[in-house]
């Protein structure tokens, strides 16, 4: 059986879409990941013999911390207002965190399940300093799927 083709990908940009908008400008995206527990299963096998199984267990909810350019757009801002106020029917949303390639063409979608904004940090400000102002979103999500 042969190998498949495994042609590695760069991810040239990142979108985050929440409500059917899209936010092109991610600069960078960490902690995305999916995760589950382990449960270990201490038995004896039939001839006597003490074994530990692994079997998968219950996913872990996760977090992701999404960074753009300072920008006069709000939508960053107005989202974490419905947490910080106790509004969570407003502030948990389906999302997803999409990653394009040099063309503009998505090539991978990875969906959130009822996300919210945890916090917002605006990076450092420097009077006399000339790099961009960036927004760092942390948003914490129940499961992650795959697209």
């Amino acid at each position: 059986m042969p190998l498949p083709d495994l042609d590695s990908t760069v991810g040239a940009s990142f979108g985050l879409e929440f409500d059917s908008v899209v936010i092109k400008q991610i600069t960078e995206v960490s902690g995305l990941k999916m995760e589950q527990d382990v449960i270990e299963l201490k038995q004896n096998t039939a001839d006597g013999r003490y074994a530990i199984k692994k079997l998968p267990g219950r996913p872990k909810a996760g977090e992701v911390t999404v960074t753009r350019g300072l920008t006069k757009d709000n939508s960053f801002e107005r989202w974490i207002k419905d947490s910080r106020f106790g509004r969570m029917t407003a502030a948990r949303r389906n999302g997803a965190v999409i990653v394009y390639d040099h063309e503009g063409i998505a090539i991978k979608r990875y969906k959130l399940i009822n996300a919210w904004p945890k916090s917002l940090e605006i990076g450092t400000l420097k009077a006399g300093d000339t790099s961009v102002l960036t927004e760092k979103l942390a948003i914490t999500y129940e499961s992650m799927e795959l697209d």
